[in-house]
């Protein structure tokens, strides 16, 4: 199938951990029985989440949007800063509230609120931790959070343990429907109307299943419009564009010019930037609110060092303009129409062009195109609800600053070819029982190694941040 073993062995690893285990642990003890059995409902639609390594394969997957993960440059920056620091512990020792903090730490959270125009900054382990800590802790009682329908599963996690008993959505990138929600909230809600009661609006800069960007610029006007006195205020996510849009990789909100109009901004930097960790860029009331009252930050052990020290490393990069030299790759790519599959006609009047391509296909499809892909020599994953709205299946693509033309010109081929082969099999002019030439080998070894065909329609994708 593959042109590597590896994906071949890879692929023969995942089916074996799709048979079922629990009836043939009758002495086990029941713990362990009751785990495989929760286990086997998932492998029943072969929907088992599984580790695994595609490391031979070109990448068009990962989050590493500007390539810094595994290159020279970032190494080189990070072990010139270890060499500043020659006495550094490797431990934090502590939470931030007791033993964890240090000048270093603070050094990096203003360095980073400086590059960013931010008031103050407080670094956390991730962005998923961020989002927990900010919506369980900022929203007070009485408060409501309106949030595009879209945003990231940490948001509903930590809307969880918030305060704030109003919860309420709007439609995706829609100025106008939140609008609406927000003029109910105000003909609903006393507290909130006279201004004795706030609302958090909760947005991504940039979603990446679709690969669209907020209109921010808007939501911030409707929101001023229906709150003039201040008692709404916004929550970004820039957890995809840190590092890549604005100027040196400020993000959208510095890119539109609306630093002093956004209440709180997370940037992470575990996707373009290369590393891990994320910061929460806010006024000092806000960043002490969360240090009092976020439990993901009181109860855990502060940033490390080395932690720290990679993200500085990251920000050096930055302020020098190293991050964006590679950033012709993909300009060019773009115009010369390689990487318009996705977005489809409206490409040239978007006022921004993210990385991510979602390349959508009928129901299940996805996983003919990340067979065929694979094949190829091309690392891609399915996406499917839960993470994804139902009925829109896909094929999430990730071009970085790394990858080469001729490696995008690749993959653009070989979509095309699937494509071709889709075609021909619809209008009844190739053999195969309407399966495609890659996925049929993938049966193939799934009657080897389970002993049953699969259902290609009912095989779950590995969820993405």
């Amino acid at each position: 199938m593959s042109k590597n073993g590896q994906d071949l062995r890879e692929i023969g690893k995942w089916l074996q951990d799709q048979k079922p285990k629990a009836n043939d642990m009758k002495d086990a003890s029941p713990f362990h029985r009751n785990l495989e059995a929760a286990l086997d409902q998932r492998r029943a639609d072969y929907s088992l989440l599984t580790l695994r390594r595609f490391e031979n394969l070109v990448d068009f997957s990962s989050n590493d949007f500007l390539s810094l993960a595994s290159s020279m440059l970032l190494r080189g920056a990070f072990l010139k800063e270890l060499e500043r620091n020659p006495n550094f512990a490797v431990g934090s020792t502590g939470s931030r509230i007791s033993d964890g903090n240090n000048t270093y730490i603070e050094s990096v959270e203003k360095q980073i609120a400086d590059f960013h125009g931010a008031e103050a900054a407080l670094l956390v382990a991730s962005g998923y931790v961020a989002n927990c800590a900010i919506f369980s802790a900022v929203p007070r009682p009485g408060d409501a959070v309106v949030y595009d329908e879209l945003v990231h599963a940490s948001v509903h996690e930590g809307l969880k343990s918030s305060l704030a008993s109003t919860q309420i959505p709007f439609k995706h990138n829609s100025a106008e429907s939140l609008r609406e929600v927000l003029d109910g909230l105000k003909s609903s809600q006393p507290l909130i109307r006279d201004g004795s009661r706030c609302v958090l609006v909760a947005v991504e800069s940039v979603y990446s299943m679709d690969g669209d960007v907020t209109p921010l610029a808007e939501i911030v006007e409707v929101i001023k419009e229906c709150f003039p006195d201040g008692n709404a205020q916004i929550v970004i996510d820039e957890a995809h564009s840190t590092g890549l849009l604005g100027n040196k990789g400020r993000g959208l909100v510095c890119e539109l010019g609306l630093e002093k109009d956004i209440a709180i901004i997370l940037h992470a930097y575990g996707k373009g930037m290369g590393t891990i960790g994320a910061a929460i860029l806010a006024s000092p009331s806000v960043l002490n609110t969360v240090l009092n009252f976020a439990r993901p930050l009181i109860f855990s052990t502060a940033p490390s060092f080395p932690m720290v020290a990679s993200i500085r490393a990251c920000y050096e990069l930055m302020e020098s303009g190293e991050t964006q030299k590679e950033d012709d790759v993909w300009e060019r790519a773009v115009d010369a129409g390689i990487c318009s599959i996705p977005v489809s006609q409206d490409v040239e009047s978007r006022p921004f062009v993210t990385q991510f391509l979602p390349v959508w296909t009928r129901q299940g499809q996805n996983y003919f195109l990340t067979m065929h892909l694979h094949n190829d020599g091309f690392n891609a994953t399915p996406i499917d609800p839960p993470v994804v709205p139902r009925g829109t299946g896909r094929v999430r693509l990730t071009i970085h600053a790394g990858n080469t033309e001729d490696q995008v010109r690749g993959l653009a081929a070989s979509v095309v070819q699937w494509a071709q082969e889709m075609l021909d099999i619809q209008e009844g002019k190739t053999a195969g029982n309407g399966i495609p030439s890659a996925m049929r080998e993938v049966y193939q070894m799934a009657m080897a190694v389970i002993g049953k065909d699969i259902d290609p329609s009912r095989v779950a994708a590995n969820p993405f941040e």
